[in-house]
């Protein structure tokens, strides 16, 4: 089997490079791969069985067309100040310009007209101002959300969009290698089963996301793909009453907060903030369960969970900054027994554990309710710790409550960013003919910047 162009997951990046090269009048062929499973086949039994059950051989949350994009909170970042570094590599207007056009197509396809943050400029204003007081930046970003629930809608109508445009898709098809010859990339080698074939396509498009950050590392060491040791961000996910956040969720929806505290003075942000939602788990390939946060449009809970996350670079000799990661989230599970662990603020500080008793008598109940009560600190290395500790209580001067002994934080969160690609601004790599997207690619985060970066794309391959 031959194609003009093989994109390698059905994510974000790579489908929005595809329907980019579709209004463009493309007439080349197109071929998605996707590890996981079409839309309408993904099913996460938790609901049913009320606790994790570690599907195989891949977790159905961030597997799949539009890979963890369908079961997340949905939100679009509508600023160019977030979402990743990819301004700087094609410039701030060219990236606020794109994220415009690649909103109006998820608009095309169902998204909410409401926008989150827009106006009340006087309570932002006085938001900004206790944000300076406390030390941290506030960063304005107008969000569209487009909801747990409704997210699977519009990317289900995108996927049959792309079928019924001539789109080909193997689901349950993976990677397992690039074809290189001579500097120059001929196309991937797949497997499904026991089988395993070869395809070859005049450009290659690498488009995994976070959950193929470890793989694509390692075809990057392999073949020489021009890289280098890009961010890895640890941290943890906060759970509040949502009166403590009312103000900030009902003015901003999403409260983006960037600090430096010290000692150590690494970047620390929010991240993901979920105004009546649900802390959540995802499963890795190598068993590695991690936290995460969604919301739904109509189903709400009475708390709002944040990502609180430190950023971590590294410099020579070492390289391996997603394998650190790793190794942080495998010991924290095997506190847990395979679980999340959970944590009250005020028993951090106090240096003991919490007990499960202790949770049920909080205002504060876990809405994740497998979530294992216990010690974080025993397992998060003491510099992201104190970062954190220290970033949250500067929340505090912010949002008062947010630092009190009930709040709750679960562990690990970690967000894995392969190591950054080095991509001009077409995204043209040293390997001739192979390109890189998203996530995967080190230069984004999140859905709508790695939206846009597909459509750049699509439109250079169109």
């Amino acid at each position: 089997m031959n194609s003009d162009v093989v994109i390698i997951g059905a994510g974000p990046a790579g489908i929005f490079t595809a329907i980019e090269m579709l209004r463009r009048g493309s007439g080349k062929k197109i071929l998605i791969v996707e590890k996981g499973q079409a839309l309408e086949s993904r099913t996460c039994p938790k609901s049913r069985a009320g606790r994790c059950l570690s599907c195989r051989p891949y977790c159905h949350i961030t597997t799949g067309f539009s890979g963890a994009g369908a079961f997340s909170d949905g939100k679009l970042s509508l600023s160019s100040e977030v979402g990743g570094d990819l301004p700087s590599l094609i410039g701030d207007e060219l990236a606020q310009e794109t994220i415009n056009y690649t909103d109006g197509i998820y608009l095309e396809f169902g998204a909410d007209t409401h926008i989150e943050g827009l106006g009340q400029s006087e309570e932002v204003k006085e938001i900004r101002k206790r944000a300076i007081q406390a030390g941290l930046k506030l960063v304005d970003c107008p969000i569209r959300h487009l909801g747990t629930e409704k997210a699977r809608g519009i990317y289900l109508a995108i996927e049959k969009h792309l079928l019924n445009s001539g789109v080909e898709m193997l689901f349950g098809h993976e990677c397992t290698d690039l074809l290189l010859k001579d500097g120059r990339c001929l196309g991937v080698r797949l497997s499904s089963g026991n089988n395993s074939f070869e395809i070859l396509s005049d450009k290659t498009v690498v488009a995994t996301g976070r959950r193929g950050a470890d793989w694509f590392e390692r075809l990057c060491q392999e073949h020489g793909i021009a890289h280098q040791p890009g961010t890895v961000d640890i941290g943890v996910r906060v759970e509040v009453r949502n009166e403590v956040m009312e103000r900030i969720n009902e003015v901003l929806y999403e409260s983006k907060l960037i600090g430096y505290p010290k000692p150590f003075k690494n970047k620390v942000r929010t991240f993901c903030q979920n105004p009546g939602g649900f802390v959540s788990q995802e499963n890795y390939d190598n068993d590695l369960a991690v936290v995460n946060g969604h919301s739904y449009k109509d189903h709400k809970s009475g708390n709002t969970n944040i990502a609180v996350l430190c950023s971590h670079n590294f410099s020579e000799p070492f390289n391996q900054p997603i394998a650190y990661a790793q190794k942080i989230g495998e010991l924290t599970n095997m506190l847990g027994a395979g679980h999340i662990l959970v944590q009250r603020f005020g028993d951090i500080l106090d240096g003991k554990r919490t007990w499960q008793k202790e949770l049920a008598q909080s205002n504060v109940r876990p809405t994740l309710p497998d979530a294992v009560a216990g010690d974080i600190t025993a397992a998060m290395p003491y510099r992201s710790m104190i970062n954190i500790i220290n970033f949250i209580q500067a929340v505090d001067h912010v949002v008062p409550g947010f630092a009190s002994t009930e709040t709750l934080l679960y562990s690990p969160e970690l967000k894995f960013y392969s190591n950054r690609v080095k991509m001009d601004s077409s995204f043209n790599t040293n390997i001739h003919g192979l390109h890189c997207l998203g996530d995967s690619s080190g230069w984004t985060r999140g859905l709508m910047m790695s939206s846009a970066m597909g459509v750049l794309l699509g439109r250079a391959l169109a």
